[in-house]
C-alpha cells in the first residue's frame, strides 16, 4: 500500500470517531444576582460586634436595614416571631427578571411584625420599582389620631414605577386621624407626588392582604398629575398643571378589609384598573366625612367585579359602589352588595365635573338601605343599569332613585334602568323618587311589593319566584321577559351565557327556571 493510500485509509477510519465525539459541555448557568439580608430585632448585639446582615449575624434594627442599598434579586428578610419598631424605608430597586423581595424567614408560628409605633409610615417604598413586599404583619397604633399609614408607596418626579407587588400582608390597627390626603391616612396608601416629571405606577398588584381596624382608608390612591377638563371644578388645588398621567395596569384583588373608618377601596387617576374578588366588611364606621365601599375618581376604563361589600355604617354616602367625578367607562358587574345603610350605588360627578359611560350589570343587592341609586350634581351621561337583582327583606329603602340635582331642568342626567328585579318583602312604603330628571328612563323591570310611579314599558309586577340563591323558579314571569342589551358582558352573575340578540331574563340570573 502506498503512503498516500495509507493516509486515506486512516482518515476514513477517523471520520466515524470524529462524528461520534461528544459536544463540549455547556458553560454553567450564571447564578441569579442578589443576596439574602437578615433582620432579627430580638437579637442582642453590641457596638463592638454589630450584625452584618447574614443569617448568623443579622441586623437588629430597621436603621441598619434602611442604610443598605438593595438591587436586583436581593432579599430583605425579617425573622418570624419578632417585632421591629419604627419605619422601614429601604433604598434601591429590583429588575423585571429579579425583583427585590421583602419578606420573612424562620419557622416560628407568629409572623414577623413591623410596628410603626406612631410614625407617619410603617413601611415607605419611595421612588422604586420591581419590589415585592409579602408575608409580614404591619401595624401602627401608637399615638392615635395623627396622619399615618401602614404601607405607603410614593413617587416624586420619578417617571414610571413598574412591577410593585404587595401581597399576603396582615395590616391592622393603623390608627390615623380622619384624613384622606396625598400623604395619608391608610392601610395601603398609593401616592404620586412631585412637580416636574409626570410619574405613574405600572402593573401594580395588590392582592391577598388582610386589612383590619384602620382609620381612615383601606386602600387609597392619589396623584398630583391628575388635571384634566373632565374633572371640572373638582380639580385638586395641588394638582400639577401638566398632562393627566394615569397609573396603568393596576389590579387590587382578593383582599379582605374589615372595620374601616372611611372608604374601603378608592381608585384615583388610573386607566384600565381592575378591582376584583375583594371582601369589604364594615366601612364608613368612624369618619365624619362621606365614604363608600369601593369607588373611582378621575379614572378611565375601570372594571369592578366579583366583590362582596357589606356593613356601610351610615347614610353619609355609605353605599357599596360609587362612580365619582371624572369617572369614564366604569363597569360594576358580578358584585354582591348587602346590609349597607347608605344603599347600593352612587353616581356623583359633582358640580362642574362629569361622569360618563357607567355600566352597572348583573349585581346582587340585598337589604341595602336609604336609597338604592343616588345621583349627585353634574352631568351623568350614557349610564346603563341593567339586569341587577335588588331584594329588600328587613330594610326598606327610602328612595329607589335619589337625585340630588337641585335644578333638574338644567342638569343633564342620562340613566337607562332596564331588566332589573326590585322586590320588597318588608314593610310597605319607600322606593320614592327625588327630583327625577327627564333623562331617567325605565324599561322591562320587575317591581314586586313596590309601588312604581314612573313609566316602565314592558315592566312586570308579579312575584318573580326567586329561589333562596336568587335564581328564578320555573314559571317565573321574569324568564325571557327582558329586552336585549348590546355589549352586555356575555355572562350573568352565575356564569351563564347571555345572548346579545334574544330576550334575556329580567334580573341577574340568565338561565332556565330552577326547581
Amino acid at each position: 500500500m502506498t503512503r498516500r493510500r495509507t493516509y486515506a485509509a486512516l482518515a476514513a477510519l477517523a471520520l466515524p470517531l470524529l462524528a461520534a465525539a461528544p459536544a463540549p459541555a455547556p458553560a454553567p448557568a450564571a447564578a441569579p444576582p442578589g443576596a439574602g439580608h437578615y433582620v432579627d430585632c430580638s437579637a442582642a448585639t453590641s457596638p463592638a460586634d454589630p450584625g452584618d446582615g447574614t443569617v448568623r449575624h443579622p441586623w437588629t434594627t430597621l436603621a441598619e436595614a434602611n442604610a443598605h442599598p438593595y438591587g436586583p434579586g436581593d432579599r430583605l428578610l425579617f425573622k418570624r416571631g419578632t417585632t421591629c419598631t419604627g419605619t422601614l424605608q429601604p433604598r434601591g430597586a429590583g429588575s423585571a427578571a429579579y425583583p427585590f423581595t421583602i419578606a420573612d424567614y424562620g419557622d416560628a408560628p407568629g409572623r414577623a411584625v413591623l410596628d410603626g409605633a406612631g410614625a407617619h409610615d410603617t413601611v415607605l417604598l419611595a421612588d422604586t420599582q420591581h419590589v415585592r413586599l409579602t408575608r409580614l404583619e404591619i401595624t401602627n397604633a401608637a399615638a392615635p389620631g395623627t396622619e399615618r399609614n401602614g404601607v405607603r408607596l410614593r413617587l416624586a418626579d420619578y417617571g414610571a414605577a413598574r412591577g410593585i407587588t404587595l401581597d399576603h400582608l396582615a395590616i391592622h390597627d393603623v390608627r390615623g386621624g380622619d384624613f384622606k390626603t396625598l400623604t395619608g391616612s391608610s392601610a395601603i396608601h398609593v401616592a404620586v407626588e412631585g412637580s416636574t416629571v409626570p410619574s405613574w405606577y405600572e402593573d401594580l398588584d395588590i392582592h391577598h392582604n388582610d386589612i383590619r381596624n384602620v382609620d381612615r382608608e383601606g386602600v387609597y390612591f392619589k396623584s398630583r398629575f391628575s388635571k384634566r377638563a373632565l374633572v371640572g371644578n373638582q380639580q385638586d388645588p395641588n394638582a400639577f398643571p401638566g398632562p393627566w398621567t394615569p397609573s396603568l395596569g393596576v389590579r387590587v384583588h382578593h383582599n379582605t378589609l374589615t372595620s374601616i373608618a372611611g372608604d374601603g377601596i378608592k381608585i384615583d387617576t388610573t386607566r384600565g384598573a381592575r378591582i376584583d374578588h375583594n371582601r369589604v366588611d364594615g366601612f364608613q364606621l368612624r369618619s365624619q366625612a362621606a365614604n363608600a365601599g369601593i369607588w373611582t375618581f378621575n379614572t378611565d376604563h375601570t372594571t369592578i367585579e366579583s366583590n362582596e361589600v357589606s356593613g356601610g355604617g351610615n347614610t353619609k354616602d355609605g353605599m357599596s359602589f360609587d362612580a365619582d367625578g371624572a369617572s369614564r367607562n366604569t363597569v360594576f358587574q358580578y358584585n354582591h352588595s348587602h346590609d349597607n345603610k347608605g344603599g347600593f350605588l352612587l353616581i356623583c360627578p359633582y358640580s362642574g365635573a362629569m361622569t360618563l359611560g357607567t355600566v352597572v350589570r348583573y349585581n346582587m343587592s340585598v337589604d341595602d338601605g336609604a336609597r338604592l341609586i343616588q345621583n349627585c350634581w353634574g352631568p351623568i351621561l350614557d349610564t346603563r343599569i341593567h339586569n341587577n337583582t335588588f331584594v329588600n327583606r328587613t330594610t326598606v329603602p327610602g328612595y329607589l332613585v335619589q337625585d340630588d340635582a337641585g335644578s333638574p331642568a338644567t342638569t343633564r342626567h342620562e340613566l337607562a334602568v332596564s331588566n332589573n328585579i326590585f322586590v320588597n318583602e318588608g314593610a310597605a312604603g319607600g322606593y320614592r323618587f327625588k327630583n327625577p330628571t327627564p333623562g331617567l328612563s325605565f324599561s322591562h323591570n320587575l317591581f314586586h311589593g313596590v309601588a312604581m310611579t314612573r313609566p316602565d314599558p314592558g315592566g312586570v309586577d308579579a312575584d318573580p319566584l326567586l329561589r333562596p340563591d336568587l335564581r328564578l323558579a320555573p314559571g317565573s314571569p321574569a324568564l325571557s321577559a327582558g329586552t336585549p342589551i348590546e355589549d352586555n358582558g356575555g355572562r350573568d352573575w352565575f356564569g351563564n351565557d347571555v345572548s346579545a340578540t334574544s330576550p334575556p331574563n329580567i334580573g341577574a340570573y340568565e338561565g332556565p327556571g330552577v326547581n
